[in-house]
């Protein structure tokens, strides 16, 4: 007999109620400069100073973007790409990236 699959995490999300609070721009930036300097997620860092349970370290640590079709081609162009290939756009814009976090850290470094 096949063995009943586990759903109580997916239960306990259902579950969970999301919560937004409209708070000023200063406070929403101290609490994501705080995040990032602490390599947390804002959440994961209003649920610390919350005192509740969070992440010590991010799961998936990653920046997110969402790219229309109209995106791609601006890319593939500023690249001189195919805007079919997004694979190498993606890899493009993930070096363009990179050279700005590397540009900004040793400026702020002066």
């Amino acid at each position: 007999m096949a063995k009943k699959p586990d759903w109580s995490k997916e239960e306990q999300a259902v579950q969970a109620v999301q919560l937004a609070f409209d708070l000023s721009n200063d406070i929403q930036r101290a609490f994501r400069v705080s995040a990032a300097l602490q390599d947390m997620t804002t959440a994961d860092m209003v649920r610390k100073v919350l005192q509740l349970p969070y992440r010590k370290n991010r799961a998936r640590p990653r920046l997110t973007i969402t790219l229309r079709d109209e995106d791609f081609e601006v890319l593939a162009k500023k690249y001189g790409l195919d805007p079919n290939d997004r694979a190498a756009i993606r890899q493009r814009v993930a070096g363009e990236l990179q050279a700005f976090a590397r540009h900004y850290l040793t400026e702020s470094d002066q």
